[in-house]
């Protein structure tokens, strides 16, 4: 959450919508007893136009290439999910900024579906239904549900006919794309009304519940504690739960999801509730983290990142408070990326098995990463999209390879010389591609270098030796059907985790693939080893009869396949 009121000033100015006004600190000051920074992200201006069809890097390297899609989106894209029958689904973000995206529409969205022999290169763009004419958000937080559904909550601006403006709106919407249809989401209500959510963290937990943070509720709404909530789709309610363990704000943090189920977040220090005074003690250097226990529902200390990953200006005050994205590898550490306006962002690693932080080496080119998007490679290396931050948040971006002992400059697509970080957006893809927007038409593929292990790969132990066109609920099961990490990881303002199986039949005597609509996963946790897990499948009326082979995708990973015949 950046501030439209100057950049970056530390004045809270905004008056939201339907709330009282604000108190404004000075210009010096970040502390009132929570200190705060309240402001909104910059929007997406328009870039150069894309220099090249697609990124061929030089002959001396072998592997990672990105392609262009053969069918662009028909407008500008942004966040992106992956829905559980393979195509994906994509928000209509503008590349015009502010007063010029008159006309633009943020409540539609877009689905890409690959063509017949699975490549999403060449597949095809349709116009999904849009979202509830008073909801047309940007910065928002978002999940694909056990149910395959999708959930979008609160927006850090409101955009109607594309006149965007920072709301931090407490609007929520669940798309169902078999139905293709969305329906409003009344926010938290108990035991006081949410006024916002804004560009708040989400996460799936391992039992299939989606939890949501609220942005500000601290400073905006002078909350005494940060706001969360839990939401019971059967009944479109939510469970505000006791944050009172949480040592600061939300904003600015990101979640990610551990495999002993826990949610580890890296704390910003954008505002302390007053009875913690550890976090007001710890100034313009704090350097926790915290760790979720669903079990439990209270936040405790995962100790110190060793090297501070939040942006307080190098110490000074009046930073811009991001963090970095956080991405679990099949190795169990967390790879950390930090933020900063005044040198290079740090990393840090988190072993989830030890609890213990090691610090990480530093990006080149006083690079950052300031609101950026990473993402797993099927070959369990970590890539993360950078740029330098000054004051503002600039163009050009870079990216970088983590591997686990070293952090190595890595081919960028070709519009990354016009973008800053925080325009980028990352997804895995069934295909074990990444595919990449940027609020423009320049969709963008990745085709990495590597492969997988064969121990991270699900495995089917039970499922349907044969299964008819049009036909649902078939179940299958077996393990790590949830694959090994979330994916991606952005923190705020975009999740768009991939944990969850699909179900691929590529039919033997075409090769023609088609994905089955999975649902009623019976668990959304990860790295969930030898732990059965089961899903349900609806196979497409459209499907071609005959010996086909089943695989089981997780994170871009398929399984070994398993012969079945469709008749």
């Amino acid at each position: 959450m950046r501030d439209v009121c100057g950049k970056f000033t530390i004045a809270l100015c905004v008056l939201l919508a339907g709330s009282s006004a604000i108190p404004v600190l000075s210009q010096n000051s970040h502390r009132v007893s929570p200190p705060y920074a309240v402001g909104a992200e910059p929007l997406p201006v328009q870039p150069a136009a894309p220099n090249s069809q697609s990124y061929v890097p030089q002959p001396s390297i072998i592997g990672p290439y990105w392609t262009k899609l053969i069918n662009a989106p028909p407008v500008s894209v942004g966040a992106m999910l992956l829905l559980t029958d393979g195509r994906v689904l994509a928000h209509e973000e503008p590349n015009c900024g502010g007063a010029g995206c008159s006309g633009m529409d943020y409540t539609a969205w877009y689905i890409l579906t690959p063509d017949v022999t699975g490549s999403y290169i060449n597949g095809t763009w349709t116009q999904a239904a849009s979202m509830p004419p008073d909801y047309a958000p940007l910065y928002f937080g978002s999940a694909v549900l056990p149910d395959g559904k999708v959930l979008v909550e609160g927006g850090e601006y409101q955009c109607p006919a594309g006149q965007c403006a920072p709301s931090w709106t407490n609007l929520g919407a669940l798309y169902d794309p078999a139905a293709n249809t969305w329906t409003s989401v009344a926010p938290p209500s108990t035991p006081t009304p949410w006024a916002n959510i804004g560009d708040a963290e989400s996460v799936i937990l391992p039992d299939g519940t989606y939890m949501q943070a609220d942005c500000c509720g601290v400073a905006l709404q002078m909350q005494s504690a940060p706001l969360a909530a839990y939401f019971d789709e059967a009944s479109m309610s939510w469970t505000e739960l006791n944050q009172s363990t949480k040592l600061d704000e939300f904003d600015e943090e990101g979640w990610t999801l551990l495999p002993n189920g826990k949610v580890l977040t890296v704390d910003a220090y954008v505002a302390c509730p007053s009875d913690q005074p550890a976090c007001t003690a710890a100034g313009n250097s704090g350097s926790n983290s915290e760790l979720w226990d669903p079990s439990t529902q209270t936040w405790s200390s995962a100790g110190s990142t060793i090297v501070q990953l939040w942006d307080s200006k190098c110490g000074t005050g009046g930073g811009s408070f991001e963090v970095g994205p956080g991405v679990l590898r099949p190795d169990g550490t967390v790879y950390y990326t930090g933020s900063s306006d005044c040198a290079p962002g740090h990393t840090a690693i988190y072993n989830s098995v030890t609890g213990i932080w090691t610090k990480g080496p530093d990006f080149p080119n006083k690079d950052a990463a300031n609101d950026a998007p990473a993402s797993i490679e099927t070959n369990g290396k970590v890539i993360v999209m950078t740029s330098p931050y000054s004051g503002t948040f600039s163009a050009p971006s870079r990216f970088y390879e983590w591997n686990g002992s070293k952090l190595n400059a890595f081919p960028a697509p070709p519009n990354a010389v016009n973008d800053a970080s925080f325009v980028g957006h990352l997804l895995v893809l069934p295909t074990g591609q990444i595919m990449f927007t940027d609020f423009t038409t320049d969709a963008e593929i990745l085709t990495t270098a590597g492969s997988w292990k064969s121990s991270w790969r699900p495995t089917i132990l039970s499922f349907p030796k044969s299964v008819s066109p049009g036909q649902a609920n078939y179940s299958i099961s077996g393990t790590q059907f949830n694959g090994l990490t979330q994916a991606t990881a952005y923190g705020d303002d975009l999740q768009n985790a991939t944990n969850y199986p699909l179900v691929r039949i590529v039919n033997s005597n075409s090769g023609h693939v088609f994905y089955c609509k999975t649902h009623d996963h019976s668990s959304m946790g990860v790295a969930t080893g030898s732990a059965l897990v089961s899903t349900k499948f609806d196979v497409p009326a459209d499907i071609e009869l005959g010996p086909s082979k089943l695989y089981v995708v997780a994170n871009g990973i398929p399984s070994a396949p398993q012969r079945i015949s469709v008749q």
